[in-house]
């Protein structure tokens, strides 16, 4: 009987800090999103170039480094809003050049931001309702992105519009994944930590937005 009552206890306090990570991940990651579009909006009002946005991406990079070894204190939050600022700065002058280039500009970012809405929320509520473990596509993922990324140097160098096009197609794909998976990882305890469930989160919105502006801009957009 006592042995059923610790089980008991241990499962709802289980449910109790999963509870907890996901809270504060939706928060914590709700702000960020909103800090990023402010700093966005700084950029853009500054007409901040394209070297501005490789400091502030750079910036955010190192920043992304040393994120893990401050992930269990409040130095870990204040380096989360850096990071995402350092990302959302680095958004302006990306979104300037769409704005610039297309007539129908704001319409493409609209329905980019549209649609990165719908995916995540139908993602999550679909991990959160099913509360299926997608611990599986790790691996996947983990290749997926690595091959993905360096694809993206390869077209630096090759400007070949239609690699361009199916490279952001499969990273709306890995990215969608990813939302799954760290979904699935708080849900069933493999992700504890909500400044780190937060980041990665944040990346794969990040990455699943600037992929949906590419695509919209190549198949919607009007110079």
């Amino acid at each position: 009987m006592n042995q059923e009552r610790i089980l008991q206890g241990r499962a709802q306090a289980g449910v109790l800090q999963t509870n907890k990570v996901l809270r504060n991940t939706y928060m914590l990651l709700s702000l960020t999103l909103l800090f990023s579009a402010v700093t966005a909006g700084i950029a853009m009002a500054l007409q901040v170039g394209m070297a501005g946005y490789w400091i502030a991406f750079i910036g955010g990079f190192v920043t992304l480094l040393a994120l893990p070894r401050f992930a269990n204190s409040s130095t870990g939050i204040a380096l989360v809003f850096l990071f995402t600022g350092l990302l959302g700065f680095a958004l302006g002058p990306i979104l300037n050049l769409y704005l610039t280039m297309f007539t129908n500009g704001g319409q493409i970012v609209m329905m980019a931001l549209g649609g990165t809405g719908v995916i995540f929320l139908g993602l999550s509520g679909y991990a959160l309702t099913t509360k299926k473990d997608f611990s599986f596509l790790q691996g996947f993922l983990m290749v997926g992105i690595l091959l993905a990324v360096v694809a993206s140097f390869a077209t630096l160098f090759f400007h070949v519009p239609v690699f361009s096009l199916a490279i952001s197609g499969v990273f709306v794909l890995l990215m969608s994944g990813m939302i799954l998976f760290q979904t699935s990882q708080i849900i069933h305890g493999g992700e504890t930590n909500y400044i780190m469930a937060t980041v990665n989160l944040y990346v794969a919105l990040y990455n699943l937005f600037l992929s949906l502006l590419r695509i919209l801009a190549a198949f919607a957009g009007n110079r």
